[in-house]
């Protein structure tokens, strides 16, 4: 097995606190090798330990930071494994290496399934940008089957054998020291349902909100708490609105560690309509007994102690709902938890080296 301390360069868009740039930073920690981040946020951000060696090359607009990277890149061009995560930046580092001013392996991630979630001039975008960089990408990794075999289908000049499946790790030491973060007083004695993520359409709230709102008078003591930012704040806010669910579904914004939030629910939901993988739902699991997750991606079927529903389907997931709310019955801890230890980051990042060398 190759050695975690192999000289390894990590690189990412931003410090967004997704968890794409999440997986990034724990890979770079457990192997105590540097993080690069093109633009660094202030605000939705990843927490990021302070011993951890990271660069931040802009803070200003991303494409500065894509042409300061050239000159950042340089100590690491020769002799070290670069690991980078999403589409235009994969295709970026895979054009410098084309032209040979990058001659050190190159992996990248695919961060999710682009040629089904975009269309029109989005999609084209990302078809050219595929073709320019990817041919020289030594390895690909795909976080499922499904996600390997749209690429390969959409990218037919990608050989087989260089995209691989590497299912997403946790850090489950880590998840289990933040849940022990006390909440706020407010929510002390509150009982809720708890969701997270960007305020997006493909994080599926608005039918998380529907569903909620078909049990709301039954259950005239629980909240919903939506845990994040986005786009759509206005249009669920007025959703909630027009609902008549004011005070009883509540918009909090960013959260720097929902793991408590995650903890002290009720039970925890993922209403997405389409992932590549959503690591919120392993986060969620390490902490609660009582998850519910949409089919939005491939593997969620296989995973055991979640309830599990369709995309796109109110009433299932209205019906699931009502099903943990009423009896709540304790699902497996024992395969729960087996399941997250077997998804360790070094697991991950040895897998993936091990693929590379292969």
């Amino acid at each position: 097995m190759n050695s975690p301390s192999q000289k390894l360069l990590f690189i990412s868009m931003s410090n967004y606190a997704g968890g794409a740039e999440n997986i990034l930073r724990m890979a770079a920690g457990v192997t105590n090798n540097p993080l690069i981040f093109l633009k660094r946020l202030f605000n939705s951000r990843l927490l990021i330990p302070k011993e951890q060696s990271v660069q931040y090359l802009t803070e200003g607009p991303m494409f500065i930071g894509f042409l300061i990277l050239v000159k950042a890149l340089f100590p690491y061009r020769k002799g070290y494994t670069i690991i980078s995560t999403h589409p235009y930046l994969n295709s970026y580092l895979g054009l410098l290496k084309r032209i040979g001013y990058i001659k050190s392996n190159l992996i990248v991630r695919e961060c999710t399934s682009v040629f089904t979630r975009y269309t029109g001039v989005k999609k084209i975008s990302y078809q050219i940008a595929y073709k320019l960089g990817y041919p020289a990408v030594n390895l690909i990794v795909c976080q499922t089957a499904i996600m390997r075999n749209q690429l390969l289908k959409q990218n037919k000049f990608i050989p087989n054998n260089k995209a691989v499946i590497k299912e997403n790790p946790i850090d489950l030491n880590q998840i289990l020291k933040k849940a022990e973060e006390s909440l706020p007083e407010d929510l002390a004695n509150e009982d809720f349902v708890c969701t997270a993520g960007r305020l997006i359409p493909e994080k599926g709230f608005s039918i998380l909100i529907h569903a909620f709102a078909n049990i709301a008078d039954q259950h005239k003591n629980l909240k919903l708490l939506i845990l994040g930012e986005g786009r759509e704040r206005a249009h669920l806010h007025h959703l909630i609105n027009e609902m008549g669910l004011d005070g009883r579904v509540i918009l909090k914004g960013h959260i720097d560690n929902p793991i408590p939030y995650f903890k002290k629910a009720k039970l925890c939901v993922v209403s997405s309509i389409m992932e590549g993988f959503p690591n919120v739902l392993l986060e969620m699991m390490a902490v609660n007994d009582a998850v519910i997750s949409t089919l939005c991606a491939g593997g969620i079927e296989d995973i055991p102690s979640i309830i599990k529903v369709e995309v796109n389907n109110t009433q299932a997931l209205t019906q699931a709902l009502e099903s943990l709310i009423v009896d709540r019955e304790v699902n497996k801890v024992v395969d729960r938890m087996k399941y997250l230890e077997s998804r360790t980051p070094k697991t991950f990042i040895n897998s993936i080296l091990n693929n590379l060398n292969s």
